[in-house]
């Protein structure tokens, strides 16, 4: 019995007591929640359903629990009821119904863990949107993690989901790339404080724009300029989809801010967002109201001389995702944007839409990378970039994801290379990528003695009731419920947590005790416990796999 199927029990036992009349509600809750209880002795779960309805049903929450608590007893698959202060109840699982959650695991496979909980919502996730002027760096590399995993995790819980990448390819710091590339192609050196890109990737991409297009030098200046914005305009753009394809972090829509202009969306902003009523004019400028939905200052659309700002082009970007029927919108941030949440709430709010519901802004603080103790030094715009090819050379594909994505992103980061590329239980991902590989390990011996776990009629759910199975039980139940928590909350690192826990379990299963032991040895003969144990080992081996799948990082088979 899954914690989602003992909250449906005991919401069936509610329904059942209001049907015949032993208990008067107006309206019974869409769901109860069933918690696992930090003191074992209070059972396996616990609910508090009598406290949320004690008002609305007109009887004290310990009467209430009474009542409920004589109606559980009598349902298959818990072993116990008993209450607990003003009216908690501790629910104690019957042995075969605990055991029963590795064959649901074994048979739904890659879709346990799924759910329908945001089913209906069709979100629009927007994450790394680096600018198209040079390698993805440290801090993009973080989000390519946490955004592509996210996503992941959303579709797992049920809502369609788009993963957008925003080009910034409109704007003076695309003619400044094209002017550097110019500039290096033509031999000279870059000037600094100018706003210009002096990175040594700058020689790289003209050396190779010119061995395509060996002429561009002999145009006129600003032709050549022009030339070189879009030769490398295309060139970088590419070079960043390879390196987010080999980080395996994919994206549905490649959105143009170029297109926003040509399509004339940025000029239209003001007449739309004027509709509402937030638009005016002061000092020959128009302005938007954004103060009225809390933003610290009111927005310039159009400046005085008729230029349209970057802000007017974050309208269009947001309307436009509105347009295409997007709720929420989903804007994942550097540590450098905090500015924007303030503004993007309130222009959600300007042009009449719920800044509650239809956008968020998520903002991820800062990551760096030491070795050998020592920091791995980033600077965008000069030569010391760590890319995110870097990273992925450094420390692996694997490695990196789930570095990135097992730490909260509101808290700074530290990768450190040596660690992460260790084989040893102190590095987190080799320690649950080993759990599983150890799975497998186990499984290829059953083989070789000729044992399966066999038919899932066979299997006896009520013989896996050593305390340790009994806790690994308990955490696999968990994992639907993770992942739903975890996309809905945006917290990717609960998943990773969730799994170095389950690994922690599963080695603790399988410790040097031997009194769990899967497989027979010497001249023992197979028991029925040897094949529950074997359903048990499967049901981790596909919870662990399915986690890793979540984060975007492979479940080798050996290690």
């Amino acid at each position: 019995m899954t914690p989602e199927q003992l909250s449906q029990a005991v919401l069936d036992t509610v329904h059942a007591a209001v049907a015949d009349g032993a208990l008067t509600l107006s309206a019974v809750p869409a769901t109860v929640t069933v918690e696992r209880p930090k003191n074992r002795d209070h059972g396996d779960y616990a609910t508090n359903v009598a406290l949320q309805l004690t008002k609305a049903a007109g009887m004290p929450p310990r009467a209430l629990a009474e009542l409920l608590a004589d109606r559980l007893r009598k349902v298959e698959g818990i072993a116990g009821v008993d209450i607990a202060g003003p009216g908690f109840l501790n629910l104690k699982l019957a042995a075969g119904a605990a055991g029963e959650v590795a064959k649901t695991i074994v048979e739904q496979g890659a879709a346990y863990g799924r759910s329908q909980t945001f089913v209906g919502q069709n979100v629009n996730l927007e994450f790394v949107s680096a600018n198209p002027t040079g390698p993805l760096h440290l801090g993009h590399t973080r989000w390519a993690a946490v955004g592509d995993a996210l996503g992941r995790l959303l579709e797992a819980a049920g809502a369609d989901v788009t993963r957008e990448f925003y080009i910034n390819d409109a704007g003076n710091q695309m003619n400044n790339f094209g002017l550097s590339l110019a500039l290096r192609a033509n031999g000279q050196d870059v000037p600094g404080g100018q706003g210009l890109y002096e990175g040594a990737y700058i020689k790289d991409l003209a050396e190779v724009i010119l061995a395509e297009h060996p002429v561009l030098t002999q145009m006129p200046q600003e032709a050549q300029v022009e030339a070189f914005r879009t030769a490398g305009y295309k060139l970088q753009l590419r070079l960043q989809q390879e390196s987010l394809e080999k980080f395996r972090t994919h994206f549905d829509v490649w959105f143009s801010e170029r297109s926003l202009h040509d399509s004339g969306a940025v000029e239209g902003v003001a007449d739309r967002l004027a509709e509402q009523g937030h638009v005016f004019e002061q000092d020959g400028a128009v302005w938007l109201r954004t103060t009225d939905f809390g933003d610290d200052k009111d927005r310039v659309i159009v400046r005085s001389n008729g230029e349209r700002t970057y802000f007017s082009a974050d309208c269009a970007y947001y309307l436009d995702k509105r347009d295409r029927g997007f709720s929420p919108c989903i804007y994942m941030l550097g540590a450098d944007h905090h500015g924007y949440v303030g503004r993007l709430k309130a222009l959600a709010a300007c042009s009449g839409d719920d800044p509650e519901q239809d956008i968020e802004v998520l903002i991820g603080q800062f990551v760096k990378m030491v070795k050998d103790g020592e920091e791995v030094k980033l600077s965008k715009r000069t030569g010391n970039i760590v890319t995110l090819d870097d990273v992925i050379e450094l420390i692996g594909v694997d490695a990196a994801r789930y570095a990135l994505a097992r730490s909260s992103t509101d808290n700074e980061l530290v990768l450190d290379v040596d660690l992460l590329t260790t084989n040893a239980p102190e590095n987190p991902v080799w320690y649950v990528q080993y759990a599983h590989a150890r799975t497998c390990a186990v499984k290829r011996n059953a083989a070789e003695l000729g044992l399966d776990k066999g038919a899932a009629e066979d299997f006896d759910p009520k013989l896996l009731v050593h305390p340790r199975e009994e806790e690994l039980l308990a955490a696999l139940a968990e994992f639907p419920r993770v992942i739903a928590q975890a996309a809905g909350q945006r917290e990717v690192h609960k998943v990773a947590h969730f799994l170095e826990d389950l690994a922690k379990k599963y080695h603790g299963w399988q410790s040097e005790k031997k009194d769990c032991r899967i497989l027979p040895i010497g001249d023992e003969k197979p028991t029925e416990l040897n094949r529950a144990r074997l359903w048990l080992l499967e049901a981790t081996q596909t919870v662990l796999r399915n986690g890793l799948d979540l984060l975007g990082v492979s479940a080798p088979e050996r290690m």
